[in-house]
């Protein structure tokens, strides 16, 4: 007799998330429940875990799940938010994407997870097989630790290593696939699911009921991404910030009208950038190739120098990879001896600020074949900005807010790639490829009439100002309250017109600012929240959620350690115990952070 998986009803009083996950909870446990199914080598269940903070991660475990499926596994995709190290422990195996986020922590909800994996009383994994493929940004100082650590632990308990933990950058494709490479082929040995081990295909069934509750896939709203964007045309561009400013940031928005293209409110634009075409023309002299030679490229085949150097390869940073591949094949003493182990500090202080037009004025005459420099540099990754615009208040535009980064170092005048693409080489009309990155963890309240504190210095006021379009629009009642901080309110302030006309009409209940040059010492964001805690703490109890957008080396810490001080002194409540309690507002998705 087949027995029927639980499951909470459509009419049950839950919200629709919440539904989803309560069905993947029930679903998971009876699971756990032997099942009279037989096994076979098409049945072998492959637990595919990810630890996701952008979307990056997920679409990854994706594409693995469908390899593996068309070999003949029957792989069961989740998030490892809300997952348990014992439903873990029960696998034969499991391949992990675990993203690193912030100052080398796991992604929000995820490290409940891992917190529980490292308890001292958490048993021996011997029966699993594993593997970690770790994803991260290399301008954080922390890059891939939450993948290692996770590597290390599952190490640390017995569980057997099935391939060693690759990390990879932004630039996704080339890492996976060799991790791919590596693991597939072990996966077809059989004594991975002999044994008492083989009790976890049984679970295949309940287990898939599971993924399909717990943790269903989007539905496909159109064909652009990032192998394949949207040409878009730039159909309005301004300066928010006035011409005095110490700083300048861009207004853009693009039209998809028609294209059938869709976004919502909190997900990221992802903008597929080209190098200056001037700083292009400076290393094709320094190498003294015409640009014309035939170069492999991942894309197409083969391309031309010039091309890959403008549209396919990082080129104004340097990083560890390619100081050594260039002073190995030219044999640079200099070079070489800033990648000893002792001179690690020297190493980071040469590399910071330079690119590869200072390696080839510096150390010239080291590359004398153009495939040579293809292999030393890195792949051109997008570029993801927050969406500033609602797609109700909005109709066929994406907005983008931008601050555009210029700086001098080294005795040259730099620039970020794609902020200076904008302001200096993108006129209206252009088109530029771009696609839309989901971001599923930082989204309005399921409930309208949800309370929300939103607190976005600089370009973290991005998705804010689309939040707030888009309650206005959709008539959504709960009350609203934004921090806001740049550095002058009489050349810095972002979008004021919008912000103090919604304060006037009530759309926004509370709006407080921080200008941390407009007065004799420095106020930021994390010092009105101070301010004005009671009725922050209020809100809070009232079920307000809280969101956190903007710089993640500084800000995002500074006030994540408000927020706990004002909980701790307006709750009174020991430190630990206001640590717990902001803990609890990211499980129940009250706190949401989208920092970089």
């Amino acid at each position: 007799m087949n027995a029927t998986v639980p499951y909470i009803p459509d009419n049950a009083p839950f919200p629709p998330a919440q539904r989803a996950w309560l069905n993947g909870l029930l679903a998971g446990m009876f699971s756990s429940a032997p099942q009279p199914v037989a096994e076979t080598k098409q049945s072998r269940r492959i637990a595919v875990l990810y630890a996701s903070q952008s979307g990056t991660a997920e679409g990854l475990a994706r594409k693995l799940a469908k390899d593996l499926k068309a070999q003949g596994y029957a792989p069961a995709v989740s998030t490892l938010v809300g997952y348990t190290p014992a439903a873990l422990a029960a696998e034969t195996c499991a391949l992990i994407l675990a993203s690193t986020y912030g100052d080398g922590d796991a992604p929000d909800g995820v490290q409940p997870f891992y917190e529980q994996l490292c308890l001292e009383h958490f048993p021996r994994m011997e029966k699993l097989f594993f593997a970690v493929f770790a994803l991260g940004d290399r301008h954080y100082e922390h890059f891939c630790k939450f993948g290692y650590d996770l590597d290390a632990k599952l190490a640390a308990l017995g569980a057997n290593r099935l391939a060693n933990c690759i990390e990879c950058d932004v630039d996704v494709d080339e890492p996976f696939a060799q991790w791919k490479d590596t693991l597939l082929p072990r996966l077809k040995e059989d004594s991975l699911f002999q044994g008492p081990e083989a009790s976890a295909a049984r679970k295949t069934k309940s287990a898939q009921a599971a993924e399909t509750a717990s943790d269903p896939q989007p539905a496909v709203a159109h064909a652009f991404t990032r192998e394949s964007p949207l040409l878009a045309p730039l159909v309005e561009k301004r300066s928010l910030t006035h011409t005095a400013s110490t700083k300048s940031t861009l207004h853009l928005a693009f039209s998809i009208e028609g294209t059938g293209i869709s976004y919502e409110v909190g997900d990221a634009c992802g903008v597929i950038p080209s190098n200056d075409p001037n700083l292009v023309a400076e290393i094709l002299q320094k190498l003294r190739f015409n640009g014309n030679e035939q170069v492999p490229s991942t894309k197409m085949g083969t391309t031309t120098l010039h091309d890959a150097l403008t549209h396919q390869l990082q080129i104004t940073r340097l990083n560890c990879k390619i100081v050594r591949g260039y002073a190995t094949r030219g044999n640079r003493r200099q070079l070489l001896d800033l990648l000893l182990p002792e001179h690690q500090a020297n190493l980071e202080n040469y590399i910071y600020g330079r690119g590869l037009i200072d390696l080839l004025i510096e150390h010239p005459g080291v590359i004398d074949d153009p495939a040579e420099l293809v292999v030393l540099l890195p792949k051109l990754a997008p570029r993801l900005y927050s969406i500033s615009s609602s797609p109700a208040a909005h109709a066929g535009q994406i907005h983008a807010t931008v601050a555009v980064v210029r700086f001098t170092s080294h005795n040259r005048d730099r620039g970020g790639v794609c902020s200076t693409l904008f302001a200096d080489r993108t006129s209206i009309d252009d088109r530029l490829p771009i696609y839309i990155q989901p971001n599923k963890k930082f989204k309005l309240p399921l409930n309208p009439n949800e309370p929300m504190i939103m607190i976005g210095p600089g370009t973290g006021i991005a998705p804010f100002r689309g939040f707030l379009h888009e309650r206005r629009v959709l008539g959504h009642k709960g009350r609203n309250w934004l921090f806001f901080g740049e550095r002058s309110a009489a050349t810095d302030y972002l979008y004021r017109e919008e912000f103090e006309a919604m304060r006037a009409d009530g759309h926004l209940t509370r709006l407080d600012t921080a200008f941390s040059r407009d007065c004799g010492h420095k106020v930021y964001v994390q010092d009105r929240m101070l301010e004005h805690a009671p009725q922050l703490w209020s809100w809070l109890q009232d079920g307000a959620s809280i969101y956190v957008c903007g710089d993640a080396t500084r800000m995002a810490k500074d006030v994540h350690a408000t927020l706990c001080r004002i909980v701790e002194e307006q709750g009174a409540m020991p430190a630990q115990a206001a640590g717990e309690y902001v803990d609890t507002l990211k499980e129940s998705h009250r706190y949401h952070r989208d920092v970089y």
